[in-house]
Parts: C-alpha cells; structure tokens; sequence
C-alpha cells in the first residue's frame, strides 16, 4: 500500500507540474524541456536513471526502466504526455498555471489531462525505490512531449528513432480510464478504455474560377466546398459494433439488468441513460467540419476556397471512411490527410485488462468495472507501430457533479487531492500484478 509520502507527494508533483507552462499550440509551439527536466530530477533522486531525449530543442522526451523479477516476462509501457492544449486565463477562476491548491482541490491546466497521471508514475515509482519493491514485469516509464499535436516530437519520435528503449514492451497502459462516472442514479462505473478510434483530420480544396463579385460564375470554389462541407456535417454514418464497444454494451446492459439487445443499438442507449454517453461516440465514424478559409475581399470571388474537417474512424473502419468522404466531397472538392492516425483495439479478456479491474474494484468496491472505447486518440497510437497494445488507466475516484469528460480541454481544469492518492493506490496495486 502506498504510504504518506506517495500520498503527499502525487499531489505536489501535479501542483508543481501544472506550473510548467507546457502549452501546445501547435505548429511547433510548444517547450516541454523544464517539465521534462522536473520528472526526470525526480526519477534520479530515486535512483532511476532517465534519459532525455529530443527530436527539436526543447521538444523534451523522459524514458526510464525499472527493472522486473521476472526476466523472462514482457515488458509493461507507462506512459504519460508533458504538453497541453490552451487557456485562456481570463476565463479560469484560478490562473491556468498556478497549480493552486485550494479546498482539497489541484486547479490547472493538465490537472486531468494529464499531468495528474504523470504525477501519480513518480509517486509510485519513487515509492518502490525507497521500499525496494520491484515489480514482475520491467516497467518502462515514458514523458513525452507533443501529443496535443501531431505527436512527431514525442511518441513518434520515440517510437520511429529510439524503438530500443521500448524493448520488450507488448502493452501500454496511459490516459483517459478508470475515472469515476456518476450515472445521476447513485451507481458508479470505471470505465477502463481498451481501443481509440482512429484520427482522420482532413483538408479539403475547392477549385474555381476567380472573377468579380457582381458577375455570373458557376465555377464559384466557395460555393463548391460549402456544399461539400454541409454533406459532409449532415452525413449519416451507419452503425458499425467493434468488439470493444460490443463488450461495453453487453456489460453496461449486465450493470442496469437490460437485456442487451445489440440489434436495436440506438434503443438501449436510450434504456441506459446518462451512461450512453460513454459509447454513443463510438458506435460509428464520424466526420465534423472545424475550419473554413476562402477569399480575401467581399467583391473578389476566389479561386480557391479551403476547409478542414475532423474524422475519425473505427477499428477496420478507414476503408468505409475514404470512401464515404470521395462520394461526399464530390467532384469539385479534393481532400487529403494532414494528420492519419492509426485505430486501436485492445483485448477485454487479457489478464492485464482483468488485473486493472481487480485493482479499481480492491480500493472502490461499491464501484462496476465497464471496458469503453475513445472517441478520441492518445500517444498509444504511435507506440502501437513497436507492437505494443495500448490501454487507457489512469486512476480517479471523482465526487458525484465532478464531470471528469467535460474538464478534458475545459475551463476550470482540476482534480480533487483525494482522486489523487486513490489513483497511487490503484495504480501501485496495478503495478505490482501486471
């Protein structure tokens, strides 16, 4: 069991990190080399030895191993971002990098995406070192930089140039799981993600005649791509069941004794309330328009006209999904990636999707264990290309009206300090079972 100094010390290194301004814009704007350089102190001082490592200055990378009794067990990815997406301050009731503790609260940005995680590995690991617990399975402990983005400075470098570091490893365990979800009836699920669906985001073109705004012109690129991008937003994607999202239904109906009626999908949704929403995003792809760019003058008709659109598509779904966006953008409209990216899936029957449900059950009892996939994507993808299968765990215990999804990229980003020694404690429990 994790002792005090784990317990005080995950909520320090999450407050500490939140103060590192890691913010990824995109585009290269980013410097995650101080937060890098935090963890990777921390990890020496524990005497695990890490490597940092960068593919742009100041794009930072931390990977450690901590070595396994069993020499002959695979290896376990742990894994966690150092970046994150952007605040503005003036809308925060706290300063987005304070890292303010107040109330038993850590506010900030990354304090549930995912500095929290980051937080809790140095917390166990440090904990082993003074404990002189080694685990089964070598662990190997990876900060990366850039996953807000395009990961190409942090996962995919890694994994493209330094596959060395990773050997061993055949699974990954990261974000976005095992959080508290209160399902506004009293019950609460831990949903554990095992698959991502894959990342999609597009370009599209239009190609016209230039002319002036007052003339006849059939061959109008803006009025080209705005039709495309409106059959695109009002696209109907068909139903399509994964076996990790046939899992989740089939144990969410256990969990509400509804009988799981996978042949009229949309209707058990319905039957299982606010819980739905931990699938309804994956029961299909989906393609959402995001950004327009056409003309520079009101009476100037451009010659061409832009738009951008985020897809994602299920696992063995990406076939359907091009095909649907060549009938979609038509003849007048091309479209490319700017960013593929890979769909996952994980087994529910593994042991080590089996040990993740002993370790949330033994600290939250009252609590039911569901496998779900995301919507979105995570640094599993790019590890994925060393053959490693990639699940989504890091550990919450969240009060009922604290909406875990809704914080993700949102204002007033936080975690409760009891959350924290709940996910050392899982996490540690994890660990030593994997």
């Amino acid at each position: 069991m994790a002792d005090r100094q784990a317990l005080d010390e995950v909520v320090t290194f999450t407050s500490d990190l939140i103060r590192f301004d890691t913010t990824n814009r995109g585009g290269g704007d980013c410097r995650e080399r101080p937060a890098a350089e935090y963890a990777a102190a921390r990890l020496a001082e524990a005497g695990i030895e890490p490597t940092l490592l960068e593919r742009t200055k100041g794009r930072t990378n931390v990977v450690a191993r901590i070595e396994g009794s069993d020499p002959g067990a695979d290896a376990l990815l742990l894994h966690g971002h150092l970046d994150v997406v952007p605040a503005e301050a003036d809308d925060w009731s706290v300063h987005p990098f304070s890292g303010e503790i107040r109330d038993g609260v850590v506010w900030g940005r990354g304090a549930v995406d995912m500095k929290n995680m980051d937080a809790m590995i140095l917390a166990v690991a440090r904990f082993w070192a003074r404990e002189g617990v080694r685990p089964r399975r070598d662990i190997v402990i990876a900060f990366t930089a850039d996953e807000e983005a395009s990961a190409e400075d942090g996962s995919g470098f890694l994994a493209d140039r330094h596959p060395e570091l990773f050997e061993g490893c055949t699974e990954g365990v990261s974000e976005s799981g095992a959080f508290t979800f209160h399902d506004g009836s009293g019950r609460e699920l831990y949903p554990i993600a095992a698959g991502e669906r894959g990342t999609g985001w597009l370009k599209l073109t239009a190609r016209g005649r230039a002319g002036h705004g007052s003339k006849v012109n059939r061959d109008n690129a803006v009025t080209r791509l705005a039709a495309a991008v409106a059959r695109i937003g009002e696209h109907q994607w068909p139903l399509r069941l994964t076996p990790t999202v046939r899992a989740a239904l089939t144990e969410l109906a256990a969990v509400y004794g509804i009988a799981p009626d996978l042949d009229d999908v949309d209707g058990l949704l319905k039957k299982l309330g606010p819980a739905a929403s931990l699938v309804e995003a994956t029961i299909r792809n989906s393609a959402n328009p995001t950004m327009l760019d056409a003309g520079y003058k009101v009476n100037v008709i451009p010659g061409t006209a832009v738009a951008h659109v985020d897809g994602r598509y299920l696992p063995g779904g990406e076939e359907e999904f091009r095909a649907t966006l060549d009938a979609l953008t038509g003849d007048d409209v091309d479209w490319e990636y700017f960013h593929r990216e890979v769909a996952l899936q994980a087994p529910v029957d593994a042991p080590t999707f089996a040990n993740m449900r002993a370790a949330v059950q033994e600290f939250a009892p009252e609590g039911h264990v569901v496998p779900y996939c995301m919507s979105g994507g995570t640094d599993a993808k790019q590890f994925s290309r060393l053959g490693i299968t990639g699940y989504g765990f890091a550990p919450l215990k969240l009060p009922e009206g604290f909406d875990y999804q809704a914080l993700f990229h949102g204002v007033d980003e936080r975690v409760p300090v009891e959350a924290l020694h709940f996910g050392v404690r899982v996490l540690d429990r994890f660990l030593r079972t994997a």
